[in-house]
């Protein structure tokens, strides 16, 4: 459908639209969502009007951002502050069950494309606080308090939130952002139900990440998994580990840090310990394990990059602004997916237009850091002009009435504080001071931060039984001495491109209790340090190669009996696991079954190997074997 070209000019340097039309606006955010831009989104997602109609789709596009400006406000009075800088206009006054038609009209689609659009890193790269040396510091982060409508349409899509003490009353959705630290401005979004993990979100925006990119994480972000896909894209990345974690030593640096490996992606670990003086007198501890990618001490000192770390907390800065100052903590309004959905992308996109007009306003000021951009100050100045002036479209200044409210009101220089992490809500995990939490409850200023590095050689802790929790662990290893995973790396490179078994490693390493240390070599399998190709089956992760399709050619038996013709078998593809359907041909056997139970007693005399169901191999000392 062809759209209007027809505005109307007023004296006051703004531009609408004219007719229907004319309610179609964001005040002067709406010069970073033109009405091409809109008009343009609709077209894509074929969601323009297909009729003349008193309430075009442009018109609801603009309607929906309003209403994230006024959370607190019905349908008609956020239609009211769409028209009440319009003199002289002639609008119509729909009723709300016309706007929430014009709402389902839309969907979701034009506002997720929309929000596309405008994400993005929004700083330049000389802009103070956004930079690491060459990379743009970005964080990856969840957030699970948003609350929804209790209908049983949204119980449907997210499901109910369980507690301790029952069933909480409002439904809540899990949003992951991936956030520019330095402005805390977003670079992409996705958002759904909280059965899924943080890192399933994650996943989806791994896309968004770039070269020129340093990925600040906390420790739910720590999956071995996870990581190589971040390494994949090319971005470093700076990882708090859980304090469980062990990780084998492949070399001391200087700094007391050491490098390893998680998968396929070599990486350095900094154990440091951090001690806060308040300005209060007291002092508080906290001992943090860092991974990066970032490799060279001399150039990243371990100090340095601990520092950097606590970048990572201005993405919980982002979502305290989009979660209490622009939703006030209030409960969103759609009670289905489709509308909760149009909602979110909707929320979002105005958080970004308010964070670019606040980056725009910084940057006019050369050496002022976006920290110093008060998000409050923006977000009422922006309801303002709403009001008084649809937009200034055709201002030739450099800083609109947003931008002046910002610089105006700067907030001083970040300083360092601390504080317990507590939340004022009964039901919360974290409302009540945890007995052992020295922080103090209300916000102090920090005096001075002492970093020290750990320059202690990591052990793997003894193993203790689920089965049996009154088992009495085993001493700590002897620092001097090499670790369980230590020893186990040497092991299997002694050997490159051989099968362990649990029972091998375990007599090479002189390991007392084979049982506990197999559950061992199957949790360094799912943390990534070591490869599992099979069941029972260990090496290396740069050895590992993909297991072989189909079987390869067997050779003729003749003369053998079964045992010597099975043996010979195996024998002529060790590292093949070979199935009784595979060798019985080999040796004339048609009852398959017969086989399948002989090699199954086979392998429980320690006659050849099983290292799957159903699955066999020779084993090193089965040269001597003879038939009972």
């Amino acid at each position: 459908m062809h759209r209007q070209s027809v505005v109307s000019t007023f004296p006051d340097t703004f531009t609408v639209g004219d007719g229907a039309l004319a309610p179609g606006h964001l005040g002067e955010l709406t010069k970073y969502v033109p009405f091409e831009l809109v008009d343009a989104v609709l077209d894509e997602t074929r969601t323009v009007e297909q009729r003349r109609r008193l309430l075009p789709s442009r018109v609801g596009v603009y309607f929906v951002l309003a209403l994230g400006l006024f959370p607190h406000l019905g349908y008609s009075k956020v239609w009211n502050k769409l028209v009440a800088g319009l003199p002289g206009i002639l609008v119509v006054t729909p009723s709300e069950k016309a706007l929430r038609d014009l709402r389902r009209r839309l969907g979701a689609a034009p506002l997720k494309a929309l929000f596309d659009v405008v994400a993005g890193p929004l700083a330049q790269p000389r802009t103070p606080g956004v930079r690491y040396r060459q990379w743009r510091t970005v964080a990856f982060d969840g957030c699970s308090s948003i609350k929804v409508p209790d209908g049983e349409r949204n119980y449907a899509w997210l499901g109910r939130v369980r507690h301790r003490l029952g069933v909480v009353g409002y439904p809540t959705l899990r949003l992951m952002t991936l956030v520019e630290t330095g402005t805390r401005g977003l670079l992409g979004a996705a958002f759904g139900p909280k059965r899924h993990g943080e890192n399933h979100y994650a996943r989806q925006l791994l896309h968004l990440l770039k070269e020129d990119f340093l990925v600040l994480a906390d420790r739910g972000f720590d999956d071995g998994k996870f990581l190589g896909e971040v390494a994949d894209t090319g971005a470093q990345f700076l990882v708090r580990l859980s304090s469980t974690r062990r990780l084998p030593t492949e070399d001391r640096l200087p700094d007391g840090s050491y490098l390893t490996r998680i998968r396929h992606v070599v990486v350095r670990v900094i154990d440091a310990e951090i001690t806060a003086n308040c300005a209060d007198g007291s002092t508080v501890r906290d001992g943090y394990r860092l991974v990066t990618t970032l490799l060279d001490a001399s150039l990243d000192p371990a100090e340095r990059l601990v520092r950097l770390y606590h970048e990572r907390w201005e993405i919980e800065s982002a979502y305290y602004a989009l979660r209490h100052t622009l939703l006030q903590g209030r409960v969103l309004r759609s009670g289905d997916q489709v509308g909760l959905e149009q909602e979110m992308w909707a929320l979002l996109t105005l958080y970004q237009l308010l964070r670019t007009a606040m980056v725009d306003a910084v940057e006019s000021q050369a050496g002022t850091d976006p920290d110093r951009a008060s998000f409050t100050v923006a977000l009422e100045a922006a309801r303002d002009q709403l009001l008084i002036a649809p937009t200034t479209l055709n201002e030739d200044r450099l800083v609109g009435r947003i931008g002046q409210a910002v610089l105006t009101q700067l907030l001083p220089a970040r300083r360092m504080r601390i504080s317990a992490r507590r939340v004022k809500c009964p039901l919360s995990r974290y409302g009540y001071a945890i007995p052992t939490e020295r922080r103090p409850l209300s916000s102090s200023r920090v005096g001075s931060l002492v970093i020290d590095i750990h320059s202690v050689r990591p052990t793997t802790p003894a193993f203790l039984s689920r089965r049996h929790p009154s088992q009495t662990p085993l001493p700590p290893p002897n620092p001097s001495e090499p670790s369980l995973l230590d020893r186990a790396f040497a092991v299997l490179r002694s050997e490159p491109g051989r099968r362990w078994g649990p029972r091998e490693l375990a007599k090479a390493v002189n390991a007392d209790n084979v049982h506990s240390y197999a559950v061992l070599l199957a949790r360094w399998a799912r943390n990534g340090l070591i490869h599992k190709p099979q069941t029972g089956v260990y090496m290396l992760l740069d050895e590992a190669a993909p297991t072989a399709s189909s079987p390869p050619p067997p050779p003729r038996i003749q003369g053998a009996t079964q045992l010597q013709g099975t043996l010979a078998v195996l024998r002529s593809a060790p590292d093949y696991s070979w199935t009784p359907h595979e060798v019985a041909p080999a040796l004339g056997i048609t009852n398959v079954n017969s086989l399948n139970t002989q090699m199954a007693k086979w392998a429980r005399r320690g006659l050849i190997y099983r290292t799957r169901r159903g699955a066999y191999t020779a084993r090193s000392s089965d040269s001597h074997v003879h038939q009972p």
